[in-house]
């Protein structure tokens, strides 16, 4: 869980507001010394000045050092500080300001706050929240002006706490109030939480990832394992470093706040799903039919379509024949999907699908009465989920006029599904502890009802060893501990004289661990029909 400090000149300065043992001087803060733990620190600096070699622009550079996340950063000291530095980044807010003035009186210059990316007048909102993301400033003074038929951002100043009237303290405490509640709000006791967590999401998307029903579960159980969860939109993109990991529950794409989101979270040092590089391989079709071309992986067959080649759709008609399907990259929920029924539709929608993509993809059109989806986290198989299509229709949605029809999608654990991945014959890793002769018996039982060769690979290293591992470990998802260790130590039964036959045992504390493991996989998965391997970590 992060910790959040204000940093004042005197703690006279903070009387107006509601009191805090969270907010220090910036004397105290000067005479820290580094804190060696994992916890994050997030600075909000609130000393009086911020000129150069001021205690408010030492404050931001020795946070920066220190590394913890402060606002504002030395960079927007700097761009502040010089109007070229700032006009720089003001270019793309013209259509910001058009609408922003629509109904604004043209014959005068206006200076308006913003306090944390907001301001009382609701016509001027989104602009002060572009500014913020560009220059995260606790209080921002912006200055326009009315010149050549258009408004001007003419001036940029961060402006002190310790300036305002009654009325701006109130303002400035709302707002304060709404960036970062957990300073100063005072809610009821309860534990603290050991991350906090922000889901990301658009309320008024049509087809979100997760709807209403799943996001209340989410919270649920985030309360359960400690974890604070806060559902965030785009704009609390400046809010990103008051977390310790980000959770996109709207669908993503490349030229979208969604990416950024996930830059920023990844430059932030937040565990961050889905990460940006995910988003780059995972939201294009044509990369991922590649990848499933160069491993091998069963696909319908599939055709790239490159705008211009007419010889492409030659190949298309001649190889695939009709009906066939042609899809946009990027396409989500059914969309961007055609299926084409001759040549003539064939050229007319590859016509209008090329308006957005410069590479297209043809399948053959198979009809199942389902899609499989494998839920896939860190290398593990978390579920797996049958996506019905549409009762006579084609796809899992049917866009309508006035309505989304979807087909039925339940879900199922992941240990129903490993027969049929087997059939398909791809070697299959079980993990588990595998504690129980029972559990291990279950499987070797699946892989001999399958005709497939099993194994299990044992783990071994001294009880010191595991102990100093569980010990080392920061931020891990596992709930292990040395008790729990213990535990399964006494509670696991050994390997049985039929099951030490098939085990490949590696010991851990050699440094030819890996090795031993990687050439012993190599040859099982090599074999022609396929393994199971169930893995028993000791």
């Amino acid at each position: 869980m992060a910790r959040t400090l204000l940093v004042v000149d005197d703690l006279s300065d903070w009387n107006p507001y509601y009191p805090s043992d969270q907010v220090i001087t910036f004397e105290t803060y000067l005479a820290t010394e580094q804190d060696e733990s994992q916890q994050r620190v997030r600075i909000i600096n609130l000393c009086s000045s911020y000129r150069y070699l001021s205690d408010g622009y030492y404050c931001s550079l020795l946070a920066e050092a220190r590394g913890h996340h402060v606002i504002p950063s030395v960079k927007v000291l700097n761009d502040l500080g010089k109007k070229a530095l700032y006009r720089l980044q003001l270019d793309d807010l013209s259509q910001t300001l058009e609408r922003a003035f629509k109904r604004t009186d043209k014959d005068r210059e206006i200076t308006l706050m913003s306090y944390f990316g907001t301001t009382p007048d609701p016509a001027f909102q989104e602009l002060t929240r572009q500014l913020f993301e560009r220059f995260s400033c606790p209080i921002l003074e912006v200055t326009l002006h009315y010149y050549s038929q258009q408004w001007e951002i003419v001036g940029l100043k961060a402006v002190s706490h310790r300036h305002l009237d009654d009325a701006m303290q109130t303002v400035f405490a709302d707002a304060l109030d709404k960036f970062s509640k957990k300073v100063w709000r005072k809610g009821r006791s309860r534990k603290a939480a050991r991350f906090d967590l922000a889901i990301l999401i658009n309320p008024e998307e049509q087809l979100p990832p997760s709807n209403r029903g799943a996001l209340k579960k989410f919270l649920k159980i985030g309360r359960e394992l400690g974890i604070e969860i806060e559902l965030i939109t785009q704009q609390h993109f400046v809010r990103l470093p008051e977390f310790d990991g980000l959770f996109i529950r709207e669908t993503t794409n490349i030229d979208h706040h969604t990416y950024r989101f996930a830059k920023k979270a990844e430059a932030e040092g937040l565990v961050v799903i889905d990460d940006p590089t995910s988003m780059l391989r995972c939201t294009n079709k044509v990369y991922l039919a590649d990848l499933f071309r160069t491993h091998r992986v069963p696909t319908p067959k599939t055709w790239l379509l490159h705008k211009g080649n007419a010889a492409h759709l030659d190949r298309v008609e001649a190889e695939a024949g009709f009906p066939v399907v042609v899809k946009i990259p990027d396409g989500s929920f059914s969309r961007g999907i055609v299926k084409v029924h001759n040549r003539k539709e064939l050229e007319l929608k590859v016509e209008e699908l090329f308006q957005k993509s410069a590479l297209l993809l043809a399948q053959e059109f198979f009809y199942t009465d389902f899609d499989w989806r494998i839920g896939i986290f860190n290398n593990k198989a978390l579920y797996a989920c049958r996506y019905y299509m549409v009762k006579n229709h084609w796809q899992i949605y049917r866009h309508g006029s006035s309505k989304i029809d979807t087909g039925n999608f339940p879900t199922l654990p992941t240990y129903e599904v490993p027969k049929a991945v087997l059939d398909a014959g791809f070697p299959v890793i079980i993990d588990a502890a595998f504690l129980k002769a029972g559990q291990r018996a279950s499987f070797q039982q699946l892989a001999a009802d399958c005709g497939v060769p099993f194994h299990i690979i044992s783990f071994q290293a001294s009880d010191e060893e595991l102990c100093r591992r569980i010990k080392q470990r920061q931020n891990d998802a596992s709930e292990a501990t040395v008790t729990v260790l213990h535990q399964q130590q006494q509670s696991a039964q050994p390997l049985s004289e039929q099951e030490q036959s098939c085990v490949i045992t590696v010991d851990t504390e050699s440094s030819d661990a890996q090795q031993t493991l990687l050439t012993e996989f190599d040859r099982y998965c090599q074999q022609p029909e396929g393994d199971s391997v169930a893995n028993g970590s000791a």
